[in-house]
């Protein structure tokens, strides 16, 4: 944090330091308590309820995406055959890309969710305070850090499902800025509801519906 303006100060604001106190060893008579996770020596556990949570919400987006994308193609060539609307509604459903689901959902499970949650946590650890100046540079830090890995890693997940990694620098070069730019209109607003509105309970929650929509995105720009 010193490039940052030193002591951990990011710009004026001074960040608290996040060193974990130093706690006595547990006796051995607690050697066996079933708190302890069995995740090896840090203690930390995976977090499988905001895992299965992104999870979810990165297939529904893309199922939405699909949806719509197959929808509008059926439409379009509705003048040129005699199908009905029924035909159409079960040729869009029967033909899911389950594969292409599959890719959104594993990354919401092994990387958006628990990246997103060990963000989330480091950002209430460090600004734990509700002011405006905390609410505006959880924004700020939610944009210019998390943003970019959001896209450099869903985009090198997708390629590296598809095959095409030696076609992800294209890829960024084409999508990677837009993706960007469109996430700026979309989640500044919904950050800065999110950490300044929305109780500390409700936050994931709040979130995950926003994902939807993002999601519904980012799939329709992968499939490109």
């Amino acid at each position: 944090m010193e490039a940052l303006g030193g002591n951990g100060a990011f710009w004026g604001w001074k960040l608290p330091d996040i060193r974990r106190p130093k706690r006595p060893s547990p006796s051995k008579s607690k050697s066996s308590d079933s708190s302890v996770e069995p995740t090896g020596g840090g203690g930390h556990r995976f977090p499988l309820k905001q895992a299965v949570t992104a999870a979810s919400l990165a297939v529904t987006g893309d199922t939405i995406a699909q949806l719509n994308d197959r929808w509008r193609k059926q439409k379009q060539s509705v003048s040129d055959s005699s199908d009905t609307s029924e035909d159409i509604m079960s040729s869009v459903i029967s033909h899911h890309d389950w594969l292409r689901s599959l890719r959104m959902s594993t990354y919401g499970f092994f990387l958006y969710g628990p990246g997103s949650y060990a963000w989330y946590k480091y950002l209430d650890h460090c600004l734990p305070h509700q002011t405006a100046q905390n609410i505006m540079l959880k924004v700020l830090l939610n944009q210019i850090v998390l943003g970019p890995c959001v896209i450099a890693v869903v985009f090198a997940w997708n390629n590296l499902w598809l095959g095409k990694l030696s076609e992800l620098p294209n890829k960024y070069q084409r999508d990677a800025l837009p993706t960007l730019f469109y996430g700026f209109r979309f989640w500044i607003p919904v950050s800065l509801l999110n950490f300044w509105v929305v109780p500390l309970q409700a936050r994931v929650a709040f979130m995950s519906t926003g994902s939807i929509f993002w999601n519904f995105y980012l799939s329709s720009t992968l499939s490109k």
